[in-house]
């Protein structure tokens, strides 16, 4: 109960801001059509906001923590309900290891391009998992394993999330200067725009069969996610730090000492969840009927842990590394793209 009693302020305070996030979605969505910025990048906004103007004191840190890490921890499991073999494979194993290779390159790419560009190393993780895999939800999954700051992940999702709208409205505008068709724009938007959502509205301009193509191609770039969590958990604990930074910083994950690695930081449980849930639903285990509200629960979770995280943040910190961090993800996507071409005309014909 006394762990209960310190949790309650701090999450309370993490779900006002989740509340503040969402009502400036509706708030975008009623003024202009729709949502430029989604609730998850706008709670980071608002909790950064809050940070600056009001000096929160110790008694809000253990629930702040908690939806920083255990939150965001849960949510990554629950994404693996998103996931179905029998979609993915439908696809044709040619197309399937060209989005693997593409999703290896683009990692191994953009990390170099933020370390030349001399982003903190966790930064530079996070900058690749979110422009190879999926943004924000790759972002997410990676910075409980590597022990990001809550300024690395909010740099990351801010920049990266205002770059994926710029995406998704010129994206359909180049489908005729590179004489692609519907199949093949399918595959470059899945390759390259971060979200799901997001790539169903930029594929709509061209009709439902690049729609198909572009989220499943965006489902085989999420399915990766898993692999990378698991290269990262047996690699990070070569360069984590010795102690966990202090208050006021909040931290996705654990720092622990160098040394002999637990077992749960190799194979962290959330990840295991998420491949338990993908293999369920797979095999059909998982009813239909609970799918929707799976999705609204990640979808959740994932915001208050990322307002959570923007109550952690330095604006300092942030706006110091932002230069270098726009030119990370630009250069990467750009790599991502022109990668991408490559794959279709090495597929050919459609």
């Amino acid at each position: 109960m006394a762990r209960i009693r310190q949790v309650v302020p701090g999450l309370a305070l993490c779900v006002l801001v989740t509340l503040a996030g969402w009502e400036l979605q509706l708030l975008e969505q009623r003024l202009f059509g729709k949502a430029w910025l989604e609730s998850l990048v706008l709670a980071i906004l608002v909790g950064t906001a809050v940070r600056t103007l009001w000096p929160m004191g110790e008694r809000w840190r253990p629930g702040m923590e908690f939806s920083a890490k255990t939150l965001l921890e849960i949510a990554v499991m629950l994404l693996g309900a998103s996931l179905s073999a029998d979609a993915i494979i439908a696809i044709g194993p040619p197309l399937i290891a060209g989005i693997a290779a593409v999703v290896v390159l683009a990692l191994a790419l953009s990390y170099a391009i933020g370390r030349a560009l001399r982003l903190p190393q966790r930064m530079a993780i996070l900058v690749a998992c979110g422009n190879s895999i999926c943004g924000n939800s790759a972002i997410a999954a990676a910075a409980p394993v590597i022990g990001a700051s809550s300024e690395d992940v909010a740099a990351s999702i801010a920049f990266t999330a205002v770059l994926g709208v710029v995406v998704v409205v010129l994206l359909p505008l180049l489908a005729v200067p590179l004489g692609l068709d519907k199949v093949q724009f399918g595959i470059l938007a899945g390759l390259t725009v971060y979200a799901v959502p997001q790539v169903l509205a930029a594929t709509a301009p061209l009709g439902g069969l690049s729609v198909q193509i572009g989220t499943v191609v965006k489902l085989v770039r999420v399915l990766m996610l898993g692999p990378v969590i698991l290269v990262l958990s047996l690699g990070a604990a070569k360069w984590r730090e010795a102690a966990d930074e202090p208050w006021p910083h909040l931290t996705a994950g654990d720092r622990p000492a160098p040394g002999k690695v637990p077992l749960h930081h190799l194979l962290p449980w959330f990840i295991v969840g998420f491949l338990v849930l993908a293999g369920l639903r797979s095999a059909g285990l998982i009813p239909g009927w609970l799918l929707g509200p799976i999705a609204m629960g990640t979808n959740l979770l994932t915001i208050v842990a990322m307002a959570a995280l923007g109550l952690g943040v330095e604006v300092r910190a942030v706006a110091t590394s932002g230069p270098r961090v726009i030119a990370a993800v630009v250069a990467s996507l750009l790599f991502l793209a022109g990668t991408a071409l490559v794959l279709i005309r090495v597929l050919g014909p459609t």
